[in-house]
């Protein structure tokens, strides 16, 4: 895929939840990449106050925040997971925001590459037409078990719930300009395969040389 000239380019990253896709994108941020990550926003919209806060209780009722005005993440995560038409409602209202708030950060970028870590890319269209690449972070799903039910507050079921919910490995790998199989890596060698991909997109946003 081309990229205008004079645009940083930009890298969509995801991967299902347990891959180590947040190892990466930190790991990328290191090297000078500008991070975006859609969480994060998504954790801001949803906080005490955040903007989505109105819409989401207008959806689903004033039981859905906390005593601080917070959006109630367990007990979102439940009813998203046995309804999908909540889901789906969920997203409708938050995923457009998300993307004005990506899109505004990504327009004051001063780096070469900007990155947008969305756990959903493989999901959205929208997405995969706004980035010029996609990194996947790809593992077993015994593996991503393992390492969510590392995790505080997670029991077996949601883990499961949680992966079933999401875009299939072969799903993502087909979206895919890299992979990185993150299954049995050492810290190390998972940083040392970032740092390879950095090296190509480095080279894809050096300028021609004139001749």
């Amino acid at each position: 895929m081309s990229r205008p000239p004079q645009r940083p380019l930009r890298i969509g990253l995801t991967g299902g939840i347990g891959s180590g896709k947040s190892t990466v994108a930190a790991t990328l941020r290191q090297l000078g990449a500008t991070l975006i990550d859609t969480d994060a926003i998504a954790r801001r919209l949803t906080g005490p106050d955040g903007a989505a806060m109105p819409a989401l209780r207008r959806i689903f009722g004033d039981t859905i925040a906390s005593a601080d005005g917070a959006l109630n993440r367990e007990a979102m995560r439940s009813l998203a997971f046995s309804d999908p038409a909540a889901r789906q409602r969920l997203e409708g209202a938050l995923h457009p925001l998300i993307g004005d708030e990506a899109a505004c950060e990504a327009a004051i970028a001063n780096t070469a590459v900007v990155v947008f870590d969305v756990p959903l890319l493989a999901e959205s269209r929208h997405w995969r037409e706004r980035v010029d690449r996609v990194l996947v972070v790809d593992c077993s799903e015994a593996t991503q078990i393992d390492r969510v039910m590392q995790r505080p507050g997670w029991s077996l079921d949601t883990a499961r719930r949680v992966i079933a919910s999401q875009a299939g490995r072969a799903a993502r790998r087909s979206i895919a300009d890299a992979v990185i199989f993150n299954d049995g890596l050492a810290l190390d060698a998972l940083e040392a395969e970032v740092r390879a991909l950095w090296r190509l997109w480095q080279a894809a946003t050096s300028p021609p040389v004139e001749q």
